[in-house]
């Protein structure tokens, strides 16, 4: 390994390894998640309390960073990898058999702990692994992956309960998760082991870690949740403005798959851009059109029209996979990492992922629909601002 890049034998190496297991565990995750809330009206829940089941899985997530953080540096990012892909088999069959809904927004909780441990587990161990050279390309083709796993893991589970019935697609998840937990044994061990601060002469501690970079979070990091909450506004939003122009469910799913269709087929593009010419090269542009697509949705009234503005927020999207993670490593110390990392997540995913649902419901619960859309295409415009003032140039080797 040179300091700026791979060789194409590492490269592939890391495709079997490192990408392979991520996208079996998107199918998997991807396939289930839409089929919860359908099993928890099966067992006698409300229509409230299944749309519970999708929440808990957010909650999940969002409580998870910091014991991620912890069973990383504790265990290594290896062991932590298989350990959450076989505890997310045991739990996708838990779903699968719950008896009642209780057992079901348990499950959906600890699924949302393992996607954490998961996702921080391996941006830990690519940022360990990758020069800096390429740490843009690295992480694009992991937001990439992540993206074609979401998209090929409900098309596979309709098809799985077409031709079975729904349980059916549980049982192609726990398989998922076994296969990529196995995959994940040919993940090449790091050299000396993780570089974290288990391997320091004084152990980093959670606290410590986050104190000494709230800076980071307060700056940057604000920047990166702006990003994070203008690609959650997007999912909300899309369906629900198609909805009101009077497009059916059928056309509401073309706008939305043709949207991330575009998204999957740009990722590379843009860590190729950012390893180029810098974070900025692709955050700014990406928050600025997905903000602009958003503030222009309240003119979009028939389907073409609407789709037009889909693809524009999946070109923004799609480029900008892989930023988030990117500038996470880029400001990540070698003692203290996973900490720093699971900061990183609360932040980013707490306030871009939690927050905005809330902001768009808080809106439309006081003004139109438009209205939602425009403060969202604003905060895309702020946050390029704001990641601007403070995204610097790409650290460099050496």
């Amino acid at each position: 390994m040179d300091e700026d890049g791979l060789t194409r034998r590492q490269w592939r190496r890391l495709a079997v390894s490192a990408y392979l297991p991520t996208m079996l565990s998107m199918v998997g995750h991807s396939a289930t998640t839409p089929l919860l809330p359908l099993t928890a009206l099966d067992l006698g829940s409300s229509v409230a309390e299944a749309a519970l089941v999708t929440a808990l899985l957010g909650l999940g997530t969002f409580l998870g960073a910091l014991p991620a953080g912890y069973l990383a540096d504790r265990f290594g990012e290896k062991r932590v990898l298989v350990g959450a892909a076989l505890v997310d088999a045991v739990l996708i069959l838990m779903a699968a058999l719950a008896p009642n809904v209780a057992v079901l927004y348990l499950v959906a909780v600890v699924l949302g702990v393992t996607a954490a441990v998961f996702g921080l587990a391996r941006q830990g161990y690519l940022t360990h692994a990758v020069p800096i050279g390429c740490r843009a390309r690295a992480m694009s083709t992991l937001g990439g992956v992540f993206r074609i796993g979401s998209f090929v893991g409900p098309l596979l589970g309709a098809a799985v309960i077409a031709a079975w019935e729904l349980r059916a697609a549980y049982v192609l998840a726990t398989v998922t998760s076994l296969l990529a937990g196995a995959v994940t044994l040919a993940l090449p061990s790091l050299p000396g082991g993780p570089q974290t601060g288990a391997a320091a002469s004084e152990p980093a501690r959670m606290g410590a870690v986050l104190r000494a970079h709230l800076r980071t979070y307060l700056t940057v990091g604000l920047g990166a949740a702006a990003l994070t909450l203008v690609r959650t506004a997007r999912d909300a939003l899309l369906p629900l403005w198609s909805n009101s122009s009077g497009l059916d469910a059928a056309q509401t799913s073309l706008v939305f798959g043709a949207s991330a269709g575009v998204d999957m087929l740009l990722f590379y593009l843009g860590g190729s851009l950012m390893d180029r010419h810098g974070r900025r090269a692709v955050a700014l542009p990406a928050m600025l059109v997905m903000g602009t697509g958003l503030a222009l949705l309240p003119l979009a009234h028939g389907i073409g029209a609407i789709l037009a503005i889909a693809v524009l927020l999946g070109l923004g999207n799609g480029i900008s996979a892989g930023v988030v993670l990117t500038l996470g490593s880029d400001h990540a110390p070698r003692v203290g990492l996973p900490q720093f990392l699971a900061g990183w997540r609360l932040t980013t995913m707490g306030i871009g992922s939690t927050a905005g649902p809330l902001l768009i419901s808080g809106i439309t619960a006081v003004a139109p629909l438009a209205v939602a859309c425009v403060a969202m295409g604003a905060v895309g415009w702020l946050g390029a601002a704001w990641l601007w003032r403070w995204t610097a140039p790409p650290p460099r080797a050496g």
